[in-house]
């Protein structure tokens, strides 16, 4: 492609879009048990072996500011590039790949540059990447594109539906009283992306059937008219939950495509196992 597209290890983009595309992945870590993991080095599946056998409880980190450097540094010089980070909200990532830029800045002025703040993970950023590589095929320059995408990241809508809460709670990403008082009253919590890329509650729900159905009820909510769109989600090691959601919203809506993975292990560790993660574009903005 004539412009170069990178992520992080936040983004679970699949294998077989990374080779397609020619996107470079950088990782982030994972620390368990004195060890630090790259996020690209280990299956969900072999990560969660380890994680048995552990009584650690594991840690995430962003790669170093230098990291990101010596990847877009790689790049040749005439090829733009688009980094599209995991939210700030979550992660210092973003923040590093920041001040990777001025660096390479301060190197070459003239290089084009452009570090996304996603606002989202997994799969928003798919989805963000997708529509992007479908706009470079389409003509789009440099300009065009991050204009689009900043709309675009405007809209993005990241939705999710956990099996167990206590791994967000153990990582201070959602509130320990607010979640010990949903576990003990059975309640669900449909979760998304806040204005600020944070998590935050959407929804409480009373029992797993129908957080599920309220999960899949909210595209509607969102979207007027799903003919035209995309829809991404992702999953913890709940292929058949995952699929059965899948063929719920097939019957319920039209949406033009429909792309599924697997999550990575480092966004597991915040998710739970089970955890899925879908992401659309809604009618109306989520911030301006």
């Amino acid at each position: 492609m004539t412009i170069q597209i990178i992520t992080d290890g936040g983004s679970d983009l699949p294998i077989e879009m990374r080779d397609s595309w020619r996107i470079k992945v950088i990782p982030l870590y994972i620390h368990l048990d004195n060890e630090q993991i790259r996020s690209e080095d280990v299956t969900i599946e072999d990560f969660a072996t380890r994680l048995e056998n552990s009584k650690a409880i594991p840690t995430t980190s962003a790669a170093g500011p230098y990291e990101y450097y010596k990847v877009f540094k790689e790049i040749p010089k005439d090829k733009p590039i688009i980094h599209f980070s995991v939210s700030n909200g979550v992660s210092s990532a973003y923040k590093h790949a920041l001040m990777a830029k001025n660096m390479l800045i301060e190197d070459d002025p003239d290089r084009q540059i452009e570090i996304i703040n996603t606002e989202s993970a997994s799969s928003g950023i798919i989805l963000l990447i997708q529509e992007t590589v479908e706009k470079i095929k389409a003509g789009f320059n440099y300009y065009e594109l991050i204009y689009f995408i900043e709309d675009r990241v405007k809209h993005l809508r990241t939705v999710f539906v956990l099996k167990t809460l206590d791994n967000l709670i153990r990582s201070g990403r959602l509130d320990r009283i607010r979640g010990a008082v949903a576990k003990t009253l059975n309640v669900k919590l449909l979760l998304q992306a806040s204005k600020e890329g944070k998590v935050e509650v959407l929804e409480k729900v009373r029992g797993s059937k129908k957080a599920t159905i309220r999960f899949i009820d909210k595209i509607g909510e969102y979207i007027s008219e799903t003919a035209n769109q995309k829809l991404v989600i992702t999953h913890a090691q709940a292929k058949e939950r995952l699929d059965s959601i899948v063929e719920t919203i097939k019957e319920k809506y039209q949406f033009n495509k429909i792309i599924t993975a697997e999550m990575g292990p480092l966004l597991s560790i915040h998710a739970g196992s089970e955890a899925i993660v879908m992401a659309f574009f809604s009618d109306n903005k989520r911030r301006d």
